[in-house]
């Protein structure tokens, strides 16, 4: 389980600081929503390593992860925007997720195995420039499990998405987190995502998670 115990940050300027205490297990999706500017970004840096707490902890299955950085972290970010590199293929943005000292027959297989685990068979030589926003993100996701880190942090992933597209890549984020056993964090502001997703739900108020 990925915990996370009273985290304390404040940003320069800030007179209350915020205070995150979060449980997410393995398999499930576990949503945060807020308003605008209260804070959903910045518990996904804490749990990602981009900012540091003043106290608190942050463990997963007993591994504390604060002292930890970002790189070393068991933790994989999806934002809204795909983060694919536009003049690569599908396979060459899926490679960026495998160990440098695999070798060339191994990543061929595991970057063919990836891209049909989200239904892009096919796809490998495509450039990413020329692929639509659903199959960016499903390129993104490849890439996560290729990366094989157990904790998925995604912020505001479909946001860019037409209706129909965004149901079918959300269902596939359910489909791959229970199948992998992912720990799912979802930022969202969208009540249909986190309806369809999450196991469990909170909701930042002042500063702090509550449980919805």
């Amino acid at each position: 389980m990925l915990r996370a115990d009273n985290l304390v940050f404040a940003h320069p300027g800030q007179r209350t600081p915020y205070r995150f205490t979060l449980e997410a297990r393995p398999g499930e999706v576990t949503a945060v929503s807020g308003a605008s500017g209260s804070g959903k970004s910045t518990l996904l840096d804490l749990l990602a390593g981009f900012l540091q707490p003043a106290s608190g902890s942050l463990d997963l299955d007993g591994l504390a992860l604060l002292p930890l950085p970002p790189e070393r972290r068991p933790v994989s970010l999806l934002l809204q925007a795909d983060n694919l590199f536009e003049h690569l293929s599908a396979s060459e943005n899926v490679a960026l997720g495998l160990p440098r000292d695999i070798d060339k027959a191994s990543a061929r297989e595991r970057i063919a195995a990836a891209l049909a685990e989200v239904g892009l068979s096919g796809f490998e030589t495509q450039l990413a420039a020329n692929l639509s926003g659903g199959q960016k993100q499903r390129v993104a996701l490849a890439r996560t499990l290729l990366r094989d880190r157990p904790v998925l942090l995604l912020d505001e992933p479909f946001s860019a998405l037409d209706d129909e597209t965004r149901r079918t890549t959300r269902d596939l984020v359910g489909e791959l987190t229970r199948r992998h056993g992912w720990h799912t964090v979802l930022v969202s502001h969208h009540a249909d995502d986190i309806a369809a997703l999450a196991s469990r739900h909170y909701r930042i108020v002042e500063g702090k998670l509550e449980r919805v």
